[in-house]
């Protein structure tokens, strides 16, 4: 997929215009068209505006990953990878468990 495809369809999916999107990129809705066109390609500043509109990572607009992390995600896992190594040790073995525990219930849904 293209970052103008990309583009289309996160904004789609977020029911928001190309006006609005231009407007809060910085930029027209005009422009978002040829963006998600793929006539032009937008700078790498409008890029990351265009990210933080849409509250995705700048990996998952470009299509480096497929992992779609709005941005309250993204600022939670850098609190964490900031906490002492033992607080995040104890943090991950939480979350490791309420992770075992959601797939045990899906497993016995089934």
């Amino acid at each position: 997929m293209t970052l103008g495809n990309h583009i289309a369809t996160l904004r789609k999916n977020k029911k928001i215009s190309q006006q609005e999107l231009g407007k809060l990129a910085g930029t027209s809705g005009d422009l978002i068209g040829r963006y998600e066109r793929d006539e032009v390609k937008p700078s790498i500043d409008v890029v990351i505006k265009i990210a933080d509109a849409l509250n995705v990572s700048l990996d998952f607009l470009v299509g480096k990953t497929d992992l779609e992390l709005d941005t309250d995600a993204l600022k939670r896992l850098e609190l964490i990878s900031k906490l002492p190594q033992e607080e995040k040790k104890q943090l991950l073995h939480v979350i490791d468990a309420l992770l075992r525990d959601f797939n045990a219930k899906k497993a016995y849904a089934l």
